[in-house]
């Protein structure tokens, strides 16, 4: 056999055993259960965290029942958060208190640190502060997604520092995350973290830096026109069932 033949065969050789290969790679990647809001900025789509199992079926179900649907992101604030999920804001009035309801219940925390971190396009939920919420219990329905500036050294030491005091520790994998990316380290370890935006950062750049008034809501309204589950994890489709959740 020429040499010509042999390097043939060990090309076909490796070829071969790439495409064997393919369908065990694929059948070890999960699906993560993906919810798309379509906004009056644009589309964002985002994947829920199988870590935090409460959360996600408690977004789900909300999105699912269209609890979501018209909301308005309430609460803007410039290279930091955008904020949304009050029901009471699909009808305010002009100068109204938003930001105060819900759908009647709270979540416990589901703190899953440091799998889970406030990078850029987290999202996390909201929740009453620690002088009266003490096991920082989250909010039934509002949540935020985090824009957050890109940290600079001294402003990434800072953050160091004061996480340190209260016994977290940043590795530096999340460090260079929070530097080359952006986000809100401070909030590591306190809020819980269930999502992730995979589509539409545009957007949120977009939300963040529109122009507010008082209590951070934005001068012009910005909504929720509708929300939709595309799929399901493996995951919440063994502990929930098909039928759980309405995906499109």
């Amino acid at each position: 056999m020429n040499r010509n033949c042999i390097g043939s065969v060990f090309v076909l050789a490796l070829l071969s055993l790439a495409f064997m290969c393919l369908p065990v790679r694929a059948a070890k990647k999960e699906k993560r259960s993906v919810v798309r809001l379509e906004t009056t900025e644009g589309v964002i789509r985002i994947a829920l965290s199988d870590l935090t199992p409460k959360h996600r079926d408690n977004f789900l179900r909300l999105v699912g029942e269209g609890f979501y649907d018209g909301v308005l992101f309430h609460r803007v604030i410039k290279d930091f958060m955008i904020q949304t999920g009050d029901p009471y804001s699909r009808q305010p009035e002009c100068d109204s208190l938003i930001g105060e309801d819900g759908p009647g219940y709270t979540l416990p925390a589901e703190i899953v640190f440091p799998e889970l971190f406030h990078v850029r396009g987290s999202v996390a939920a909201a929740r009453e502060g620690d002088d009266v919420n003490p096991d920082f219990r989250s909010s039934g329905s509002q949540f935020y997604i985090v824009w957050g500036k890109r940290m600079r050294p001294a402003e990434m030491k800072k953050s160091i520092s004061y996480l340190e005091e209260r016994g977290i520790e940043l590795d530096r994998f999340m460090i260079s995350d929070y530097q080359v990316y952006g986000g809100t380290p401070h909030l590591d370890g306190a809020y819980t973290v269930f999502g992730q935006v995979i589509e539409g950062l545009d957007v949120v750049e977009k939300i963040q830096a529109a122009p507010t008034g008082e209590k951070d809501r934005p001068v012009e309204e910005i909504r929720i026109n509708r929300g939709v589950i595309e799929q399901l994890s493996r995951q919440c489709l063994r502990e929930n069932g098909k039928e759980a959740f309405c995906v499109e």
